[in-house]
């Protein structure tokens, strides 16, 4: 019989025919379907007992109990259906492994069973049962009740201006699952300091605090997970205490249980990564700037068959269910004890950034407490030393002030100084003045800068004046200013591709030229 069931119209118009006289062809004929499934249907027809003048006095649900009903299968057939039911959940198990296939448990299932399914019905009757048990169910969500989060598996990143380097940055990405209304923020790290003020901003993003927040079993947040009760961090805790938000954690390894912020993750990649893939951000300040521009036009673009957004629906059925958010924002701060070493800076392990505090500290042990914003630096309950926080591995946060007099008074004795670089850069050339002051404001403190200019004017007793000038006309076309991008444009002659370039084509002065007395 054709797998396509006819409509119980067409079925009583072939029991009114057959009433008729009409013969298998003739209706199918006349009714334009295959002559098959009629002798398929008589047959069941007859099966009943019932005369065709009595099939059609029959309801619809008494008629459909009779056409539609499966055909009696053979004893063989039950016992192959019997056994593959008995082996379905070992088979629905095994696909989850890493490289089991459908062909090679279909191959271990015909050693074992013989008179099984052949490969193409295994994989009919796999695929059936699996249906069932892969149904999802649409949950209903009630404005207000809860927020969700996770980070994005594929990081975004932005160039060091310094050094050059591609640096690494984990995404945080929240949602309202009522009204869809997102967040996304890149961070430093994935560090608990950073996930806590990412919430932070979050919640300012959405301007309340919802009833609840769910997220994943994520180590920063969650020291024992239970299907029942998990275990919070204590930081967690008290981050929920103050803005009055229970704290929820989905099971392991079942991202449906936050099926929202995983839709949003996947439109994220779509939203934010995609249109942004092309573009260079020099710092994570840029980077969060295009991505919240990016943002907003998610939050505002239509839905997709509906005629309103995100934020329309959010501002109007949400936002006012959503509780008032505290009067201060959450802000975790850590407490450690360092020495400061002879070079007048301790170290702060996290993340391996060095921090200055005043000379006359040298071998005291100090009290360094930070949040994720600032680090401040006590000795005997008083505070020596104020810097903002620094997550450049190995890097120096330098204060000209906490530097011996010694220190400060070694550049000037040297001439060196911003003027005494400007100065000797003009004799170069105006590229050359305009690379050195580039370059003077890399970092954060300028005397760290000193040696890159000495090296980059030295380059012209190596390379003369000339290429020099050209050199730093090139380097200004870039974003990066140090001392090596001038000095791997010179050894590979870039500079001398710029100075062979010909001028643009001229016409030769020629006798049958007419000048401009021929026109008056």
């Amino acid at each position: 019989m054709a797998n396509t069931t006819l409509t119980m119209q067409k079925i009583r118009a072939i029991i009114q025919l057959l009433e008729k006289g009409y013969s298998y062809r003739g209706i199918a004929k006349e009714l334009k379907i295959n002559r098959k499934p009629i002798t398929e249907y008589d047959s069941r027809f007859m099966a009943s007992g019932l005369s065709y003048s009595s099939l059609r006095q029959l309801s619809d649900q008494e008629l459909s109990v009779i056409v539609y009903s499966r055909p009696n299968t053979t004893q063989s057939e039950n016992e192959r259906q019997i056994d593959f039911k008995g082996r379905l959940s070992y088979f629905i198990a095994e696909l989850k492994r890493t490289g089991v296939t459908r062909f090679l448990l279909w191959e271990e299932y015909k050693k074992e069973y013989p008179e099984g399914y052949s490969y193409t019905q295994f994989c009919f009757h796999l695929k059936e049962e699996r249906q069932f048990t892969q149904a999802t169910m649409r949950l209903v969500h009630k404005p207000g009740e809860l927020m969700m989060a996770d980070f994005a598996g594929d990081h975004m990143h932005y160039v060091d201006h310094s050094t050059g380097q591609l640096i690494e940055c984990p995404v945080f990405v929240a949602v309202l699952p009522f009204s869809g209304f997102a967040f996304a923020i890149a961070l430093p790290n994935a560090t608990l300091t950073q996930l806590i003020t990412s919430q932070n901003r979050c919640l300012n993003y959405f301007g309340g605090v919802p009833e609840a927040y769910k997220t994943d079993n994520m180590r920063q947040v969650v020291t024992k997970s239970c299907r029942y009760e998990p275990l919070f961090t204590d930081a967690m805790q008290q981050w929920g205490l103050h803005y009055n938000i229970a704290l929820l954690a989905t099971r392991v390894r079942k991202p449906k249980d936050k099926a929202s912020v995983e839709n949003e993750v996947r439109i994220a990649y779509q939203r934010i990564y995609a249109p942004l893939r092309d573009q260079i951000f020099y710092s994570l300040r840029e980077l969060n700037e295009a991505i919240a521009d990016q943002l907003d036009k998610h939050n505002n673009k239509t839905f997709q068959g509906k005629d309103y957004s995100r934020r329309q629906l959010f501002e109007t059925q949400e936002k006012p269910l959503l509780q008032a958010l505290p009067a201060e924002s959450f802000i975790l701060k850590h407490k450690v004890n360092a020495k400061v070493q002879k070079n007048y800076h301790i170290t702060l392990g996290e993340d391996w950034h060095h921090y200055s505090v005043p000379y006359t500290y040298i071998g005291k042990v100090v009290q360094a407490v930070y949040d994720a914003d600032i680090v401040e630096i006590y000795f005997q309950l008083k505070r020596i030393a104020l810097h903002p926080r620094g997550y450049k591995r190995h890097g120096f946060t330098t204060s000209k002030e906490h530097m011996p007099e010694g220190h400060r008074r070694y550049f000037e004795q040297q001439g060196w100084t911003p003027d005494y670089f400007l100065e000797r850069a003009a004799k170069v050339g105006p590229d050359t003045v305009l690379y050195v002051q580039a370059l003077l404001k890399a970092r954060l403190f300028t005397e760290q800068t000193y040696n890159a200019c000495r090296g980059l004017l030295r380059l012209q007793k190596d390379f003369g004046p000339e290429r020099l000038e050209l050199a730093c006309r090139i380097g200004l076309k870039g974003s990066v200013f140090n001392y090596r991008t001038i000095h791997k444009i010179l050894n590979n002659n870039q500079d001398k591709l710029l100075a062979i370039q010909p001028d643009l084509f001229k016409i030769p002065e020629h006798k049958n030229l007419r000048g401009p007395s021929a026109y008056k």
